[in-house]
């Protein structure tokens, strides 16, 4: 694309503003590193416009502390007290969902993610955020945790503005059937081939 020129002429009859204010679905998948690192950076961008941000990871051990949640927490911070970017919420799987705490049960897996997309479909409802980033959810689809149906028809009906971001691997057509930018990262080389475990900075 050169010079922002786009290669092809669209035909949907919406006008260059309506089309470049329109609410998308993001997927980023593939075996190679990168898909929430890149997730993460549209939540920066989304900050720097003043929108709130959600984000919500599944799959995640809540003893991971990775260096996206303390940048992004941080930023929160910075709107909260100079009015500068927009607000951000995250909630981690792992550790439960900070809106339903259930003290002292045995962690069903699937009904924490089943519990976390009845969240996430709420706030779409509500069109609470602008920007939502579904951190590993195509796994929880891939395993039945949560209705891929219930999945599109919400993605595909939500109201107003609110894009949507959503990361992991082999993720369901269904998915990507509706998706506006659908991108996979490939492996070249990695580290991990020659039996290095992850670096700090790098990793997480």
């Amino acid at each position: 694309m050169a010079k922002g020129q786009v290669p092809v002429t669209a035909e949907d009859g919406l006008t260059t503003r309506q089309r470049r204010t329109s609410p998308l679905v993001v997927v980023h998948s593939g075996a190679g590193k990168g898909k929430s690192t890149a997730a993460f950076g549209l939540a920066l961008r989304g900050w720097n416009q003043g929108w709130s941000i959600g984000v919500f990871q599944f799959v995640k051990s809540a003893k991971w502390r990775i260096g996206e949640q303390a940048a992004l927490t941080a930023l929160d911070d910075v709107h909260r007290t100079t009015g500068q970017g927009g607000p951000i919420e995250w909630h981690k799987m792992g550790s439960g969902w900070s809106w339903s705490r259930k003290e002292g049960t045995e962690e069903d897996h699937a009904a924490a993610a089943r519990e976390g997309w009845a969240e996430i479909k709420r706030r779409l409802a509500a069109q609470e955020h602008t920007l939502y980033v579904l951190d590993e959810f195509t796994y929880v689809v891939k395993w039945g945790w949560v209705d891929v149906e219930d999945v599109v028809e919400t993605l595909r009906t939500r109201p107003g503005y609110q894009h949507v971001v959503i990361t992991g691997r082999d993720p369901d057509p269904r998915l990507l059937e509706i998706a506006d930018v659908a991108t996979e990262m490939t492996k070249i080389a990695h580290p991990f081939d020659k039996g290095q475990k992850g670096q700090k900075g790098i990793e997480w």
